[in-house]
């Protein structure tokens, strides 16, 4: 087998929304994301970011995807700097348990679309779909990751730099991520890069 560039073993997959944190995980071989559970997003005391290091913990999990929700046009807005957000807060939560584990952003443009149509020919009726649906969409944004770096042979998404705690005024973007291989490779502008 070729040299893989990527970890391996169990990795999750998070969907993060106002009311819902969705988590999904997949297997040692990283072959195939399934549900885990649908958190209830608590912004003040962040309860639920302190499950997924618990959950990251009990699995043994060797790298976090948050999906990173992009407009069409691949511009970001609120809901980017939340994912954004939240996975920041995860990497210090992740290091104040000991955990080194890495997390990357990974764009979802159109993962909650596409778990509503998933559950819609399941038979699900869209009442019922607010449940799991943000568990659809993390396994989405795990199965898309996982896909792309088997594909790629490399990593995949933006990794989230840890934020260094004796510096003063770098919490921007250039401080707590990096664009990844894969973004240069296929054109994808940094984000404060000049237009060309």
């Amino acid at each position: 087998m070729a040299d893989q560039r990527f970890p391996q073993g169990v990795k999750l997959g998070i969907d993060v929304g106002m009311a819902r944190v969705g988590l999904a995980s997949c297997d040692p071989d990283g072959i195939l994301a399934t549900p885990v559970k649908t958190l209830s997003r608590d912004a003040k005391r962040n309860s639920d970011i302190k499950v997924v290091v618990k959950e990251a913990a009990s699995r043994g999990a060797v790298q976090i995807f948050v999906g990173l929700p992009r407009t069409m046009k691949g511009e970001e807005k609120a809901s980017a700097e939340m994912a954004r957000s939240y996975a920041g807060l995860l990497v210090s939560l992740l290091q104040d348990a000991g955990l080194d584990v890495p997390v990357h952003l990974i764009d979802e443009r159109l993962t909650t679309v596409s778990a509503h149509q998933a559950l819609n020919k399941a038979g699900l009726d869209s009442r019922e779909h607010r449940k799991v649906v943000d568990q659809v969409a993390a396994v989405e944004i795990l199965q898309h990751a996982l896909d792309m770096q088997k594909a790629r042979n490399a990593n995949v998404g933006q990794f989230v730099r840890p934020r260094k705690p004796d510096v003063v005024g770098t919490d921007g973007p250039a401080q707590n991520e990096e664009v990844s291989t894969i973004s240069t490779q296929i054109g994808v502008p940094e984000k404060n890069a000049p237009a060309s």
